[in-house]
Parts: C-alpha cells; structure tokens; sequence
C-alpha cells in the first residue's frame, strides 16, 4: 500500500504552519533586492543636489548596485552549494546591514557608489538563497506555486518602495532611506535566523572547490541554448532598468512632479508588471513557456519602438509616454519568468550555481543598461532609446540563438521562476 505522503517534497511534509511562515521569510528574502534597489529613486535628485554632482553619477550608484548583485550571486551561488544555505545567507545580509548604516554617512558620490555595491553583494545573498531554498523544499507544481508567489513579491516591493522612500523624504533627508534600509535588513536577518532551517543537508553538498565551481560554471556555458536564454533574461531587464534609472529624472525633473507623484506613476508601470507575471501563470495552462516568451518579446519591440516615436515626437504628452512604456513593462512581465524557468530547467543538478548566472546576467547587464540612460541625456528619448534597444536585443537572441521553436514543449521544471 502506497504511504499518503509518497511522492511530496520536503516542503510539503512540514506542518501547515511552518510551511507558511518559511514561505513569508521566503518572500522577505525576495523582496530586499527590489527594496535596495527601488526605495532611493526618488532622492536621486536630491542627492545629486546635496553631493555636487551629476545625474549619471548618482546614477553610478544605482549601477554598483546592480553590480553587487550580479557579482554576488556568482560568489554566493556555488558557495550555498557547497556549504549550506544558512550561514552565506546570514552573512550576506549582515553585509548589506553594515553598507547600509556607512550609506547615512556616506560624504560623497564615489563613497556612496561603493556603499551600494555592497549593498548588492548582500541583496544577493537574499535572492539566490532564497530561490536555492524553493528548490531544496519543493518541486513540480509546488514549487511552480511558490515561485509565482514569490514573483509576485519581486513585483509589489518596487511598488511599494519608491513609496516609502518618497514618504521617509517627507520627514528626513535622502540619509533617512537608509536608515529604512538598515532596518529592514536587521529585521529579515532576525526572522532568517529564527524560522529558515538548512534546507541542503550535507550528503547532498557539492564538494569541489574552486576548480569544481569553475567546471560547473563552463559546463552551463556550452550549453548554448541556456545562455541564450539568460541573455533574454538579462536583456529584458536591461529594458526594466533603464525604465527604474530614468524615470525619477524625467517624470521629476522633465514634467516637475513631486516625490509622491513619481511614486505613483512608477506604482502604475510596477502594477501592469505585477499583472503580467501574475496572468502568466493562467496564460501556462494553454501554451508552452517557449511560446509565451516569444510573443511577448515581439509585442515588446513594437511597444518599444512605439514609445520610441512618442519619446521623440512628443505626440501625446504624458499619456504618449506612460501607455507604451506600460505595455513594455508588462511584457517584460510575461518574458522574465519563462526564460529563466526554461534556463533553469536544463540545469537541475547544479541549482544554485545555475541560478547564480542567471542572476548575475540579469543583474550585469541591468548595470549597463542603468548608466546609459544617463550618458545618453537623461530624458525620456535617451530612456526610450535604451529600453527599445533592449527589447530588440532579447527578441533577436530569442529567435537565432534560443530558437524556442526547437526547444521540447513539456518543460520539466516550473514554467513560473522568480527573478532576482
């Protein structure tokens, strides 16, 4: 007689409630990369002003942010493999605590930019742990609920931070954000400490040191259809962040709204994101991850290429702006989580190594993305330009390198991953 609990993964034999509360410190963990990265962006005039600088320094720093992460997760990925889950976590976020109390005294531009990175490095210690955990405790439908769950955080926090930023700077400088910043990460440290087990138990660790991480990390380069499949991830956040560094100086600076107005156009696009990823987990049930992937990248260039006229010509004012730029954001939504399930779904032997060059990809080349927007002019043709050009990168790769409709149409893994 078969057992009623053959066949479920590890998270599902937990009881009901510390299922929840590891899948609420779950979604805590996934949230503190956005919140680093989105709760300054309405004081980055502020503290362009306050330091004497430029915009595309300050811009820098959003950069070395994004920097951070993506050389993190490379760092943390094959290190939580190898040692565990618990203690890269734990020290990662005590990184990102650390940077966080030096950002309220940072003197000047280059300091703060070091801050961030970081503050990256940290961040990314949060996300790969956090989707390593998901792949250690759950599988199949499972775990494609959770990361849907957890894509729903990675879309509601870059709501709600520029929010709370522009809220800390109704009371406080731009220094109050980190404080904020340095709550928050003393808080999920807290909680990881108190209700996360080790969830990679030592017989299942991989032990090969430095050279064993690189041969993990040459062996998924010759798979050409995974990195083409990141490149899509990356490049689509490219897209994503040249969207988060612009928007503060155009809708701030170009069209004269308060803190509090931008936190709320930037709620707007976050909301057609959130939706996106969301509706995607409905749109699974009739087609295949490959297919969706590969519609929304085309109607992303045109939405592009739409916003790029608008940009240039000026037709429509504000609404010939925000209506493509919105529809862009939104099928950046349905792109970023199955590009990196289908990535993800080719390499499940090496999970957090795997993950960590998605991440850093993602990451890496959001860090390009973000200071060209800059270099190019800061308003809204130069953000148009970098977003377009974005989507018309990922487009390309996804059909001459990818070629989805070569790819298998059952994908073993779940078609719903979370973004870091």
């Amino acid at each position: 007689m078969t057992p009623p609990d053959a066949g479920l993964s590890p998270g599902e034999l937990l009881p009901a409630g510390r299922r929840f509360r590891i899948v609420l410190v779950l979604g805590l963990l996934t949230a503190l990369g956005p919140l680093t990265i989105d709760m300054y962006l309405p004081s980055l005039p502020a503290i362009t002003a306050d330091l004497h600088t430029t915009a595309a320094a300050v811009q820098l720093t959003l950069t070395g942010t994004l920097v951070g992460l993506a050389f993190g997760q490379l760092l943390v990925g094959p290190l939580s493999d190898a040692f565990g889950r618990r203690w890269p976590l734990l020290g990662g976020i005590a990184v990102h605590m650390l940077a966080s109390v030096f950002c309220v005294i940072a003197p000047n531009v280059a300091v703060l930019g070091t801050l961030r990175v970081l503050q990256g490095l940290g961040a990314a210690a949060a996300a790969v742990v956090a989707m390593a955990m998901v792949r250690d405790l759950f599988t199949d439908n499972a775990a494609a609920r959770l990361f849907s769950r957890l894509m729903l955080v990675v879309g509601v926090a870059p709501i709600l931070a520029p929010t709370i930023g522009g809220l800390v700077l109704n009371w406080t400088s731009w220094r109050g954000v980190f404080v904020v910043l340095t709550v928050v990460a003393v808080t999920i440290s807290a909680v990881s400490a108190l209700v996360l087990p080790e969830t990679l138990p030592p017989a299942a660790r991989r032990s090969g040191g430095v050279l064993g991480t690189v041969r993990d990390y040459g062996r998924l380069f010759t798979d050409r259809v995974y990195v083409g499949l990141i490149l899509v991830a990356g490049l689509a956040m490219a897209a994503l962040f040249a969207y988060v560094s612009g928007s503060s100086y155009v809708f701030q600076d170009g069209y004269g709204m308060s803190e509090q107005q931008f936190a709320l156009i930037f709620a707007g696009g976050a909301v057609g994101l959130i939706g996106a990823t969301q509706f995607n987990v409905r749109l699974l049930r009739r087609w295949s991850p490959q297919q969706i992937m590969s519609a929304s990248l085309v109607a992303g260039l045109v939405f592009g290429l739409v916003f790029l006229v608008t940009a240039i010509t000026g037709a429509g004012g504000l609404a010939g702006i925000l209506i493509p730029l919105w529809l862009v954001l939104a099928t950046v939504g349905l792109a970023m989580p199955n590009a990196p399930a289908l990535a993800l779904s080719r390499h499940g032997e090496a999970a957090g190594t795997a993950a960590a060059l998605l991440g850093a990809v993602q990451f890496g080349v959001g860090a390009l993305a973000a200071p060209l927007v800059g270099v190019l002019g800061v308003g809204e043709v130069a953000m148009a330009v970098v977003v377009f050009g974005g989507m018309l990168a990922a487009t390309l790769v996804c059909f001459l390198v990818v070629q989805p409709h070569r790819l298998p149409a059952h994908t073993p893994a779940a078609a719903v991953a979370a973004v870091h």
